[in-house]
């Protein structure tokens, strides 16, 4: 099968189609036909040698990807799954080694994997899986309850936008940045306060909630920036591992969405709320997987609003 990977760490360049053997599908998985394979920030630290001390004692070539939607081929024993041959699926995808969402085939788990929502294509859905468990564990993480005041720093990204809508599913009080260029899309997802993006974001903050917020995701990996908008005892959720000192009673909490890989109620949850309109699956572009560097150029450029998707 064809599949776009790595031989060698670097730039975008190192990015090429390798031929590998069609992965045999075992008890507990499935086997899901990729159609579309969506670009993450996460792929381009594998591509760029982020993940090597992990991958030291697998050979290469070394398959990113962890958003995956397309047709279920195969299933394997031991899989009480109500989804038949032919339905369109949308997987996470934990990659290792030549296993990563963008190939032509892909072996999952059969948690991992969830019906593609309704009157979406598998592009669009393929936006969904990865991003969204993100999301939904970040708040998770904070543990707020209805009505308390969430923020959230890269609020026009994927993962961003997604902890705004699910933040407001859930009932809370959400207060995100923006650019002046992306303020509309932001208040359009459904902030309900917009503060600028950018450095002065934990002061802008406090002028809107004087106490200082509940709890923050921190998708734009503001890091020691934005703590100073939470109220003494909040929480905040980080992205890449990220742990601050902890004062005022406030923690830290690293979003490791690879705990939420097997979470398959929460993934067909989020597929039941893009049906019933509370989240939007946003593609920024459809490239042919044949370009994945360009994907990756692309991406690592900066302003990408919504998710790159490879389609396969």
């Amino acid at each position: 099968m064809k599949a776009v990977g790595v031989t060698k760490f670097g730039g975008p360049e190192v990015l090429h189609i390798v031929d590998l053997p069609d992965p045999q599908v075992g008890p507990g998985q499935l086997c899901i036909r990729v159609h579309g394979a969506a670009v993450n920030p996460t792929d381009t630290g594998l591509r760029s040698g982020g993940w090597a001390e992990m991958l030291r004692d697998i050979p290469p070539p070394y398959v990113p990807g962890m958003d995956a939607a397309g047709v279920l081929e195969q299933i394997g024993e031991a899989v009480s799954t109500d989804l038949r041959i032919g339905d369109h699926v949308m997987a996470i995808v934990v990659p290792n080694g030549s296993h990563g969402a963008y190939s032509e085939r892909v072996v999952v788990p059969a948690e991992s994997v969830a019906r593609v929502p309704a009157g979406a294509t598998d592009v669009e859905a393929a936006t969904l899986p990865m991003n969204g468990l993100t999301a939904r564990l970040a708040l998770d993480l904070l543990e707020l309850e209805p009505g308390q005041t969430v923020a959230v720093t890269g609020a026009a990204g994927a993962v961003g936008g997604y902890v705004i809508q699910l933040g407001k599913a859930d009932g809370l009080r959400v207060i995100a940045d923006a650019s002046e260029n992306d303020e509309q899309l932001v208040k359009e997802l459904g902030a309900d306060v917009v503060v600028r993006r950018g450095p002065e974001f934990s002061a802008l903050v406090r002028e809107a909630v004087l106490q200082g917020v509940h709890g923050l995701v921190d998708a734009a990996l503001l890091n020691e920036l934005v703590v100073a908008a939470v109220r003494d005892g909040g929480r905040i959720a980080t992205l890449r591992g990220f742990k601050g000192e902890e004062k005022r009673g406030i923690t830290f909490h690293p979003v490791l969405v690879r705990s939420y890989a097997r979470e398959q109620a929460k993934l067909d949850r989020l597929r039941q709320q893009v049906e019933e309109g509370q989240v939007t699956l946003r593609v920024a572009r459809i490239i042919p997987a044949e370009l994945a560097a360009e994907a990756h150029r692309i991406l690592e450029a900066g302003g990408t609003r919504g998710r790159l998707v490879l389609e396969f």
